[in-house]
């Protein structure tokens, strides 16, 4: 139970290494249980088994383009014509063809297509052309794949081209882990939801963004409420209340300021705390707990950039881990910029793809999305880094 009351902070732990709170935010869950959809029901959740073929790839010969299938030597004498979907029953013998189209399945007999560009018809009814190779422009059966192959281990999340896949080999439905739900609280008594903000106010960019957010980063979004800092104890409640979700992101309230509540509640409510704390900047007040009836809070900062940070550091690597999904690796590339490192920190900044390196996109402060906009990714800069070294990246879609 989440208590309302305010009590005095546990002491702050060491804060945890980027990379390291990364691997503890997966490690940390445990996919939902397997169940099986149709295919039409598949797209944007994760495998929970392994997809093998359930026949060869393709299951027949087949032609790899329009032309005659031939026997032997020609002129060939044209005996039928074979257009995919159907089949002929018969057997070519040596001088022989069938008129076939691409995709068709090839008549016993036949050992290679002459394309229909390399064949002349001729006033006696047979096909001259030069003899191609034996096997020339067919697919052989299991080519591609033979029957019981994997094509796509579990943990697999499923695109457009898994579920062609999936349906060429023959299946109706797959096993799946369901995408987690997330639901999103965003504290602050300074934020207006619509139009110019009135003096000492700010616009709330969080709420717009954090349901896309969410769905890249393989989540359901349940919806943003807003919770005013004031009266204390309302932020607990709503924590309390987002029954219909697996997973509560809570923005602001993660710092130790006298409204932010979140680490006071966590800490009544006797919530496991995963990673309390990052050494990256932004976003180092970032934190992960689970509560003690099984449900995950991540708490980002206000500031938006920091939040968008915070959210690829924890809550992307936790739905990844409760969708059974593996924690993703990050491709390293030369970066190039006029940034400093962040001593003793690792230092999260917006990059665009320059080439085969990336360079660093300018507006990155950590209340301002001008740079995260502008970007392909976000660099991950150790407290050593040079402008031109290698580092990780975090690619973002959006």
């Amino acid at each position: 139970m989440i208590s309302a009351t305010a009590t005095s902070l546990p002491a702050r732990p060491s804060a945890v290494s980027w990379t390291h709170a990364r691997a503890l935010a997966h490690s940390a869950a445990r996919p939902s249980p397997a169940r099986t959809v149709p295919l039409r029901e598949a797209a944007g959740l994760t495998l929970a088994g392994d997809l093998r073929a359930l026949q060869p790839l393709p299951a027949f010969d087949t032609a790899a383009m329009d032309g005659y299938a031939v026997a032997g030597r020609g002129p060939w004498r044209v005996r039928a014509a074979l257009r995919a979907g159907g089949t002929w029953e018969n057997t070519l013998d040596p001088g022989e063809c069938v008129e076939i189209s691409t995709g068709a399945c090839l008549p016993a007999g036949a050992c290679a297509v002459l394309p229909l560009e390399s064949a002349a018809a001729r006033a006696d009814g047979t096909v001259a052309g030069p003899l191609p190779p034996s096997g020339r422009h067919v697919r052989k059966t299991g080519e591609d794949a033979p029957a019981g192959r994997r094509l796509a281990p579990a943990g697999t999340r499923i695109g457009p081209a898994l579920l062609g896949l999936a349906a060429s080999c023959g299946h109706d439905t797959l096993p799946v882990h369901a995408s987690p739900r997330v639901g999103a609280l965003i504290s602050g008594d300074e934020l207006d939801q619509s139009d110019i903000p009135r003096p000492g106010r700010v616009r709330d960019a969080l709420g717009p963004a954090l349901p896309t957010l969410v769905a890249e980063l393989g989540g359901v979004s349940c919806g943003v409420r807003h919770v005013p800092d004031r009266p204390a104890g309302r932020l607990a409640a709503a924590v309390r209340g987002r029954h219909d979700a697996d997973v509560v992101v809570v923005t602001g309230s993660t710092s130790v300021g006298a409204t932010d509540q979140l680490r006071r509640l966590l800490d009544d409510a006797g919530a496991r705390m995963v990673v309390d704390t990052v050494a990256c900047r932004p976003g180092h007040p970032m934190l992960l707990a689970q509560l003690p009836d099984g449900h995950w809070v991540v708490g980002l900062p206000g500031n938006p950039y920091a939040a968008l940070v915070a959210a690829h550091t924890l809550l992307g690597p936790l739905l990844a881990g409760l969708s059974g999904r593996s924690l993703p690796a990050l491709p390293h590339v030369p970066v190039r910029g006029p940034v400093r490192p962040a001593r003793g920190r690792t230092r999260l900044v917006p990059v665009a793809w320059d080439g085969s390196a990336a360079r660093i996109v300018s507006g990155h402060g950590s209340a301002f999305l001008h740079g995260a906009t502008m970007s392909d990714a976000l660099a991950a800069l150790a407290p050593d880094w040079a402008d031109g070294d290698p580092a990780p990246l975090v690619l973002t879609p959006g």
